[in-house]
């Protein structure tokens, strides 16, 4: 259980569990145990330092890391000094890093030692560049961690955070490429957090561990880390995923809840230790963030025996909108669902001109409640659509049954989810376009039984033109992130397109996945 009147922030959470249970661990991460009383104290430190490194309430703090431990108490602490927290995909390219935080226009970065390179490139061409702190290992660009944080107190700050500060600002891309930063308050996690403990699979109990594998730049992550604190829980912290070793630490650190994109699952399953023993301490996985095969979710029920719950949701909405329970995965029909709402949360399926559908209509999902955005940072007009009619548009078109159990159809947007990551064919198509010889492209998802989906390019070459997929693969690597290279490359005469010259990337794609049923979270 959450204690809503000790914890009414984010900020709270390390404070209220280092008086109720302070030398118990909060976060284990290798060989090494923070507690709740030193992450509390630690985040105190950080808030003080932020606030004499001149940061005002609203300001941008951003971080270029892997999970780490010392993700933590940066985010409580920038939370208590009410400055908000921006972390950037450590996956993406410097051009790409660089846009981010052109954009969020943080006052500080923090890096991560795998990322000092990257992060130089990244701020080169920036007019106003954030100074720059190594959050952990040395480089001479960098002011060293400690010596920034130097002597600051580890009292509490004297100003509390208000429900309306801006607490987390995560950056989502949209159908033009473009990044856009999510802005998500105190008060959207306050829903988040009264909600969490009425969903079956998302109860913690004190001292239970939780396995923390999602990347903390993504909204599961954090997510799931928010509520095991605050529930009590004892995360371990993963800083690289491998299946090998995720299946093995279930076991070693008695993992009892975790939160795994399907490709996980699925590499995991692959394990040849994956069904030699029990998981004695398991209860419950929860899953989401890409397509999942249901033979993969099946074989996964079987061989981890623990309970399942899919989560569907989006950045917009706090990773929250609807949920598979762990009941209903063995109810006929619905394994391919993606459930319903969120307790306090609304959902609806809307036509084009906004009328909510009946049963069985297909239209565009669209969720309401306290867990709804903001806004997108510096983004009014995008913000205006998405929210329009009081409504998060996801961009999901999909359906209620009788039961009132939602589905995912199709994707508006034309996003592809590729191993929990969002990819969005037009960014992929501006980088193919530049390459000597592409006349025309059109990127879609198509099925990969690891990634759920994979970006696949379909090229018409310029007349003349003699192109290899080895050097359109070659040339979107020195120009985009590489979950966003195309894992395929076909080469055809021509596109379908519409009257007014718009793609038919549904035409493009039916003939892959023709057969298939795409459970997407």
């Amino acid at each position: 259980m959450i204690d809503l009147e000790a914890i009414r922030t984010l900020a709270d959470i390390p404070a209220a569990q280092a008086r109720a249970r302070g030398q118990a661990t909060a976060v284990k991460f290798g060989e090494r145990e923070t507690s709740f009383a030193a992450l509390d104290a630690r985040s105190n430190r950080v808030g003080h330092a932020l606030i004499a490194s001149g940061i005002a309430p609203g300001d941008r703090i951003s971080a270029l890391t892997k999970n780490h431990d010392s993700w933590y108490p940066l985010f409580f602490g920038t939370a208590r000094a009410r400055a908000c927290f921006a972390p950037i995909n450590c996956r993406l390219a410097p051009a790409e890093i660089g846009f981010i935080l052109g954009d969020a226009a943080p006052k500080l970065l923090f890096v991560g030692e795998d990322f000092f390179d990257c992060a130089l490139a990244a701020v080169a061409d920036l007019a106003s560049p954030p100074k720059l702190i190594a959050l952990y290992g040395e480089h001479p660009a960098f002011e060293p961690f400690d010596a920034w944080l130097g002597d600051a107190s580890d009292a509490p700050l004297a100003d509390p955070p208000e429900l309306t500060d801006d607490v987390l600002q995560l950056y989502t891309s949209g159908t033009t490429g473009l990044p856009k930063g999510v802005v998500l308050t105190n008060a959207n996690y306050r829903t988040f957090l009264e909600a969490a403990t009425e969903v079956d699979g998302f109860a913690y109990g004190e001292d239970e561990t939780v396995m923390i594998v999602m990347p903390l730049f993504h909204v599961a992550g954090t997510n799931v880390s928010f509520s095991g604190l605050a529930q009590g829980g004892r995360l371990v912290l993963v800083k690289d995923f491998t299946a090998a070793d995720a299946v093995r630490m279930m076991r070693e650190e008695n993992v009892a809840h975790a939160f795994l994109a399907p490709a996980m699952i699925q590499m995991m399953l692959l394990q040849p230790d994956a069904n030699n023993g029990a998981y004695p301490a398991l209860k419950s996985i929860a899953y989401g963030a890409s397509p999942i095969a249901e033979d993969v979710l099946r074989r996964a029920r079987g061989t981890f025996g623990c309970d399942f719950v899919q989560f569907y949701g989006m950045t917009e909405s706090a990773g929250g909108g609807s949920y598979l329970s762990p009941s209903a995965h063995d109810l006929p029909g619905k394994l391919t669902s993606c459930g319903k709402p969120w307790p306090g949360a609304a959902m609806a399926i809307l036509g084009g001109d906004g009328r909510e559908l009946g049963e069985g209509e297909i239209g565009e999902i669209a969720i309401r409640g306290g867990i709804v955005m903001k806004e997108y940072w510096n983004r009014a007009a995008a913000t205006e659509e998405t929210l329009a009619g009081g409504w998060l548009h996801t961009g999901d078109v999909g359906y209620r049954d009788a039961d009132g159990f939602y589905y995912v159809h199709d994707r508006i947007k034309d996003m592809i989810v590729s191993g929990g990551e969002n990819v969005y064919p037009a960014e992929v198509e501006s980088a193919i376009m530049g390459c000597p010889g592409v006349a025309d492209v059109a990127v879609i998802g198509v099925p990969d039984d690891k990634w759920g989906e994979s970006v696949k390019a379909l090229i018409v070459p310029a007349a003349g033109a003699t192109l290899d997929p080895a050097d359109v693969v070659a040339w979107a690597r020195e120009r985009i992130a590489a979950y966003k290279i195309p894992k395929s490359v076909e080469f055809i005469e021509t596109l379908p397109r519409n009257p007014s010259g718009k793609v038919l990337r549904r035409e493009l794609r039916a003939p892959y996945w023709e057969g298939r049923d795409r459970a997407v979270g």
